[in-house]
């Protein structure tokens, strides 16, 4: 029996059962701190393994999570922003991510410290150079990828990974209570980061490397942000 996210996987992977749940990335049951909430998810998954259906059964969860109570809620600022691409545009786009990551790397160091880990590191570039790699599908794709051990597609996609890591765990360690959905669309919204991967991504769906446009059609943008 599985808990599943994302429902085309659990359609495509045809687990013996399998409850969908529509609740953001990292939360099968839900929220934090709701343990009533939580035991109905687990009790609705567990409800499956008596199910007489078959032999695949795959039921979606009915309610959203709960959000934060009212006294809790709070809205979250990012202490830092940014000028729009636009306003910059005697800059190019490296550059500017440039800036940007220069702002965040106190905050970066601090989540660092804080977490004693980071998800950044899975491209083998520095993330100034992770930057300037995806950047530079900007304006003409690459012929080969900076790492001869990897291919030109596989270089994108974890080149965008490390700068979407940095930018999420640089903001994450900034004063105020924030959701992981708040950091999303900072980043995707606010950061010139956010635009580079974005127009990206909308270039290299016409590339003509194959597995560039996989990365494109599939990995750069997430699902919540319409990806």
């Amino acid at each position: 029996m599985v808990i599943a996210l994302v429902r085309e996987h659990a359609e495509a992977i045809r687990a013996p059962r399998a409850l969908w749940v529509p609740f953001e990335l990292g939360r099968p049951l839900g929220a934090p701190n709701e343990a009533a909430f939580q035991r109905r998810v687990l009790n609705a998954a567990l409800d499956l393994l008596g199910s007489g259906a078959g032999p695949v059964v795959l039921e979606d969860f009915p309610d959203d999570a709960p959000g934060p109570k009212a006294e809790e809620e709070t809205s979250w600022v990012c202490p830092v922003s940014f000028p729009a691409l636009a306003s910059a545009d005697a800059d190019s786009p490296a550059a500017v991510m440039a800036r940007e990551l220069d702002t965040l790397a106190p905050w970066y160091q601090v989540s660092l410290d804080q977490r004693g880990r980071t998800r950044v590191g899975v491209s083998p570039l520095d993330i100034h150079d992770a930057a300037q790699f995806v950047a530079s599908f900007l304006d003409k794709e690459p012929t080969e990828s900076p790492d001869p051990d990897q291919p030109l597609g596989l270089a994108l996609k974890d080149a965008c990974a490390d700068l979407v890591s940095y930018y999420s765990e640089a903001a994450t360690a900034q004063p105020g209570q924030k959701s992981s959905g708040d950091v999303d669309r900072w980043f995707w919204s606010e950061t010139t980061a956010g635009q580079v991967l974005k127009d990206v991504r909308l270039k290299s769906l016409d590339s003509v490397d194959d597995k560039v446009k996989f990365v494109a059609a599939k990995l750069i943008l997430p699902k919540t942000m319409g990806g």
